[in-house]
């Protein structure tokens, strides 16, 4: 199986090889970007539609969303995919915890998506590109997402980690973005952007200096975890970033602040 992380000279690799007919590029981005310029080959799936929308805009699409967007990809059973965004790997993220949702482990990463392909470069192209849809009947497994009521009774035993991607100003309570500001009591936080470098094409940072900034802190790879931002985009990438660290197991909180926030008797500090 294809790595997780690819780098772009790699992703040219594979989209030269004859033998992998089964290769599905999606670009997470804007239409308009996308239109614009996007890797060859690759197919849109705008960001909005990997949410439900209002009132908690980071819970999971119904199967009914989900289903289409697998099918307009032309998604099969066999099919190896590789995610993109042009914002350092938050939608690709979340597109990838979506494919966990319904058992689809067959998936990479482009580490610093177009910017990255764009700097080394790799041609682009314009326009949409041509996808055959598929048929293929999906099922959510459950297994990859925590609600409150999961949440709750696991605060005081210390049974889990919660790695709190937002800005420290919204750990804080400083900027508010729900009915009430704070964060889930014992949650640790490192902010999404933190595991990116900025002069490098978005690329991550070596994993082994994220592995060390997250100890420093107190979020090791030993301990469950669920993570979790606003609306489970920037935490889409820190989903991710767990997976490529081989954290002994990682869920993310797709209500995220958005919820909890919101609700009237979450605990908060």
């Amino acid at each position: 199986m294809p790595a997780l992380l690819l780098e772009a000279s790699e992703l040219k690799s594979l989209l030269l090889e004859q033998e992998s007919p089964g290769l599905i590029l999606v670009d997470l981005g804007a239409e308009e970007r996308y239109l614009g310029q996007h890797i060859p080959g690759a197919k849109l799936v705008t960001p909005a539609l990997t949410q439900a929308g209002p009132p908690i805009p980071g819970f999971c699409p119904s199967i009914e969303q989900v289903t289409h967007i697998m099918r307009s990809i032309g998604l099969t059973k066999d099919s190896h995919v590789v995610v993109y965004d042009d914002e350092g790997g938050g939608w690709a993220g979340r597109f990838i915890w979506l494919l966990d949702e319904i058992g689809h482990t067959n998936y990479s990463y482009l580490n610093g998506g177009i910017h990255a392909w764009a700097s080394e470069g790799y041609s682009l192209e314009s326009g949409a590109a041509r996808s055959e849809q598929s048929s293929i009947e999906i099922s959510f497994n459950g297994q990859h997402s925590v609600e409150i009521k999961d949440i709750i009774p696991m605060l005081s035993s210390g049974e889990i980690q919660i790695w709190d991607a937002r800005s420290p100003m919204e750990y804080r309570g400083e900027s508010v973005y729900a009915a009430r500001g704070g964060h889930i009591p014992g949650a640790l936080n490192y902010e999404w952007t933190n595991a990116m470098d900025r002069n490098n094409s978005l690329r991550l940072k070596p994993l082994s200096v994220i592995e060390t900034e997250l100890a420093s802190i107190g979020i090791t790879k030993d301990k469950p975890t669920i993570t979790h931002c606003q609306t489970h985009h920037r935490s889409g990438l820190t989903y991710l970033i767990a997976k490529l660290l081989g954290f002994t197991s990682i869920k993310a909180y797709p209500g995220s602040w958005g919820e909890w926030g919101n609700h009237p008797d979450t605990p908060i500090n």
